[in-house]
């Protein structure tokens, strides 16, 4: 919400062994209908890999413009392992 508490949930996604796809539009449909008014993605490296791959940075850049068209903000992409977390907005690459 507004203030930039959790309003909702949701996995849009499940990979297969090598990697998975996210649709856009599916993520935008989400927020638009619980009133988003901001998003924080979150995603899985099973590798335990904490670096993001090119294909998370693309997803990342591609999900904050069509967003930002709706007037809903990313805060952060979140990609969590086993033991830890890398976090975009902390690493200043959102």
């Amino acid at each position: 919400n507004n203030s930039n508490k959790v309003i909702h949930k949701s996995q849009l996604s499940k990979g297969g062994i090598t990697g998975t796809m996210v649709d856009t539009r599916l993520v935008l449909k989400e927020a638009l209908q619980f009133g988003a008014v901001a998003l924080i993605l979150v995603h899985n490296h099973p590798s335990g890999t904490l670096q993001p791959s090119q294909a998370d940075k693309q997803i990342t850049t591609k999900l904050k413009m069509a967003a930002e068209s709706l007037d809903i903000k990313v805060l952060d992409h979140i990609i969590i392992t086993e033991a830890t977390y890398f976090s975009f907005a902390d690493e200043g690459i959102l």
